[in-house]
């Protein structure tokens, strides 16, 4: 079994490329990764707190290796991060680095590139699939998210912070992507299968910034967890 690392956004495309890559006999999940914006202490992207984060860590049962970055990030300084982390899994004994990406070729080029001369090999688990018929199978599944950020050229404020559910999922305009692959919206997820138990959370404020709409997602205080150990790579330190 190849050992993998997989990008971890706290969404239901991670989720579920998760879900298929455990049901594969080739591989073996030794860890998780995900870039932190220091000034936010939240998710790039996905604007979700880093406690949450650790959460899905502690349920999954794996440990979750965090890029911390400063906004705004050169893309040298992320580079220079991002060879950090890589020469770290390395050191861990990865041979493989997976991503959800389902079919954006100019993304899956990226992802080949920025792992060139590393040792390591881009794996793509979900690529290809539909997207209509994987979003309704993560449903059926049990999935169970929240639309925490939307970007405001492709859908109307209001979505943000609703369920990633069939009512969703039905109420989306014919223009997008019911998996958001284009980046119209972005989730996190608090209760799946493969959790050992259901993040409880409620949703806080929204905020508009440059564009993007973000939903504070909370999760309940009298839940406490411990959290997996973590790898965590500051940009001060690269």
């Amino acid at each position: 079994m190849k050992k993998v690392w997989l990008s971890w956004s706290t969404g239901k495309d991670s989720a579920w490329t998760l879900r298929t890559l455990i049901m594969d006999p080739r591989y073996e999940v030794t860890g998780l990764f995900t870039t932190c914006t220091e000034e936010f202490d939240r998710v790039s992207v996905h604007g979700v707190r880093t406690s949450l984060l650790d959460a899905q860590s502690e349920r999954l049962g794996l440990p979750i290796h965090r890029v911390i970055l400063p906004w705004p990030c050169s893309n040298t300084l992320y580079q220079t991060a991002m060879d950090y982390l890589w020469q770290a899994a390395s050191d861990h004994g990865v041979e493989m680095i997976a991503f959800g990406d389902l079919f954006l070729e100019d993304v899956r080029q990226y992802r080949i590139d920025i792992l060139n001369n590393t040792g390591l090999k881009a794996i793509f688990p979900i690529w290809g699939q539909p997207t209509s018929k994987l979003a309704d199978s993560m449903i059926s599944f049990g999935l169970q998210a929240i639309v925490t950020c939307i970007d405001t050229r492709h859908l109307p404020a209001e979505y943000a912070g609703q369920n990633f559910d069939k009512e969703f999922l039905n109420g989306l305009p014919p223009s997008i992507d019911p998996c958001g692959e284009n980046g119209e919206f972005h989730t996190f997820v608090h209760s799946f299968p493969l959790f050992s138990q259901q993040i409880q959370v409620k949703t806080g404020e929204v905020v508009n910034r440059e564009g993007f709409v973000y939903t504070d997602v909370l999760g309940r205080r009298d839940q406490p967890f411990t959290p997996v150990k973590n790898l965590i790579l500051n940009h001060n330190n690269t």
